[in-house]
């Protein structure tokens, strides 16, 4: 906070020495009674954000994007599996989500953290249609929240964010609070926690950019890293230079975009997970997807997964990932297939190091079912 005020004071300190009037200020982003395109091309002013007080505040704009669904397969049952967010619900179709991202002054979610810009995608027809929200100003937070809660008025939505159940949704909750409006309450998809478990054992390194271009192949070699957006906002307010705040502007607009196209590779990976289409973790999956069902055993709505979820298990161990393989064994003991369940042991026995705790449970495990096999 002590960091933020410091700022804000050095930036008040070098604008007196041109202070400008309201009009001035006003004229200064671009606003000339009826747009913004002079200074913030493709722009329009926001309603009730003008005034002769605190001038031009708050900016807004549209663009539409393709969109990376194909909209003539629906969403199948298995993504609740890959998504644990929207287990418990019903199937959701692509027009119920509602991507966001937000812009800040820091990358922490402190109270002195501010967003200044907003962005909103949903589909319409084969198109993503993303709505953004600028704030010019400190002085116009309040229009700036006042336009962009108004995304969340459908409750029918789910919200998809990358990271945004710790930071997105937090920063927002707070300055509402600030500012004394209610935060919205909705169902928020965090596509972070199954990209871990898709990837991190793959990249490394599951941020959402790494995501795009090391797994999905989406070129962002010329964007402008997010992690300039604070100073060049800040930057903005000192010089009143919209060169580099345009392009933080384009790579809020790509990282919607991006988002679409992640859900888009999950849903991919939900449909047929034997795909070759997309490299992931598949031991890792193989065994969340079990241990999902048997959470879940007694809920009906799951039942046709279990064979694909068998099959995956298999899957994995035959491709000698070891902790399927154990996994694999023990579920075949206990459906009393015995031959299928010793090949696999004997396989373990081969994958797992001698020390190992368990290479030890396997060699038990094999002389047990080498008894039953010979009573049999």
């Amino acid at each position: 906070m002590a960091n933020l005020r410091d700022r804000l004071k050095r930036i008040q300190e070098i604008k007196k020495i041109d202070v400008k009037t309201d009009s001035q200020a006003a004229a200064a982003v671009g606003y000339t009674g009826e747009s913004n395109e002079a200074f913030f091309p493709g722009w329009k002013l926001c309603a009730g954000s003008l005034d002769e007080k605190n001038g031009c505040k708050v900016l807004k704009r549209e663009v539409t994007v393709r969109s990376p669904f194909n909209f003539n397969k629906k969403i199948p049952p298995a993504l609740k599996v890959l998504v644990s967010d929207l287990a418990g619900g019903d199937i959701p179709g692509y027009n119920d989500f509602l991507f966001f991202d937000l812009e800040t002054t820091g990358l922490s979610g402190g109270a002195g953290t501010v967003a200044f810009l907003a962005a909103f995608g949903r589909t319409e027809k084969n198109s993503l249609r993303i709505t953004q929200y600028l704030l010019l100003d400190y002085s116009g937070e309040n229009d700036f929240l006042e336009n962009a809660l108004l995304e969340f008025n459908n409750e029918k939505k789910i919200i998809v964010t990358y990271n945004g159940k710790s930071f997105d949704s937090q920063i927002l909750k707070t300055r509402c609070l600030m500012n004394r409006f209610k935060p919205p309450v909705y169902r928020h998809v965090d596509l972070l926690h199954p990209c871990r478990r898709l990837w991190k054992n793959i990249i490394h390194d599951c941020g959402q950019a790494s995501i795009e271009t090391k797994i999905i192949g989406i070129d962002r070699s010329d964007d402008i890293p997010g992690s300039l957006a604070p100073d060049i906002w800040f930057e903005f307010l000192k010089t009143g230079n919209t060169e580099r705040l345009s392009g933080i502007c384009d790579h809020n607009i790509r990282d919607i975009s991006g988002l679409a196209s992640i859900l888009a590779s999950v849903i991919s990976i939900a449909e047929n997970p034997f795909t070759d289409k997309y490299s992931f973790d598949i031991e890792r999956i193989a065994l969340f997807w079990r241990a999902f069902l048997r959470r879940e055993k007694d809920n009906p709505v799951y039942r046709d997964l279990q064979v694909t979820g068998n099959n995956l298990l298999c899957y994995a161990a035959k491709k000698n990932h070891p902790r399927a393989v154990y996994v694999y064994a023990y579920d075949q003991m206990k459906s009393k297939n015995y031959f299928e369940s010793l090949k696999f042991v004997r396989k373990g026995l081969e994958l797992f190091d001698e020390e190992s705790i368990w290479r030890r449970k396997l060699i038990r495990r094999k002389e047990y079912l080498e008894k039953k096999i010979n009573k049999g």
